[in-house]
């Protein structure tokens, strides 16, 4: 795989599909394979972020660490939508309250479960399994893999309502992030995550996180220990676009400093 092609895999609603973006120059060319080829290449300006609109940005309001960011990537960059909204929810539970390699291990281990990506993928490239699939998934498997009974209950609940949840792409994000929260498990955190990628929303803020409310707030007041309420306050003014603010702040790499060792990674595949 080159520096300018990038390979994804998705179950569409047409059916399992495998894409290739390969880039030359301001060109983008896409190619697919699978039963849901065409819904995945008829996607492409999406994924790349056409349908996302950043003007009306208050960029005049961002605090001066952040300035450099916006000018090196906010006005160019744009807020993805791949309308793979399962997919995005299914990565986003696995993340509930785990370290970042904990949530990879249970996702690769789930996505083990697929079958190989259509075409000429390249090797060992899978498509996640269908959501009847993954409610088949016994709840020793889901603590072998090491997610939490607390995670797998959530994904077997969103497993059961797959559809419904798959329809969300048709509404507004806000509407489809209130949606999501009537599954018990899928609270603010996980819908703005969905939200996020899937859905192309530039106003969902991951409230929650374990880092992001210290981070938004040491960028904008100083202060080291921010909350989620103080996060809310000083990304009022960028109502529409609080994604779009949290996003410059991961990009420009802005962070209090740091006071104490990294977490530990827990095991409790063999609890």
């Amino acid at each position: 795989m080159g520096r300018d092609e990038a390979w994804l895999s998705g179950r569409t609603a047409g059916g399992p599909a495998t894409l290739r973006l390969t880039v030359a120059g301001d060109d983008v060319r896409a190619q697919g394979w699978g039963p849901g080829a065409s819904t995945f290449v008829a996607s492409v300006p999406d994924l790349l972020g056409f349908a996302d609109d950043p003007s009306g940005f208050p960029a005049a309001l961002l605090p001066d660490v952040l300035a450099p960011a916006w000018n090196r990537y906010g006005q160019r960059w744009r807020v993805p939508r791949s309308g793979l909204v399962l997919e995005a929810l299914v990565a986003a539970v696995c993340e509930q309250k785990v370290t970042g390699i904990a949530s990879r291990r249970v996702w690769r281990a789930l996505l083990g479960q697929g079958e190989p990506a259509p075409g000429p993928a390249p090797a060992g490239m899978r498509v996640l399994p269908a959501p009847d699939q993954i409610a088949r998934v016994p709840s020793w498997q889901w603590h072998a893999w090491g997610m939490e009974p607390a995670q797998s209950r959530t994904m077997l609940r969103a497993m059961g309502v797959a559809g419904r949840l798959a329809a969300l792409t048709s509404i507004p994000p806000g509407e489809a992030r209130t949606r999501m929260q009537s599954v018990p498990g899928i609270g603010p955190w996980t819908a703005a995550e969905v939200a996020q990628r899937a859905l192309g929303d530039a106003d969902a803020v991951s409230v929650g996180d374990f880092h992001l409310p210290r981070h938004v707030v040491f960028a904008f007041t100083g202060e080291v220990d921010g909350t989620d309420e103080q996060m809310a306050e000083v990304l009022a003014p960028f109502a529409g676009h609080r994604y779009r603010v949290q996003r410059l702040v991961e990009l420009a790499g802005v962070a209090p400093p740091k006071r104490g060792p990294r977490m530990a990674v827990a095991d409790n595949r063999h609890r």
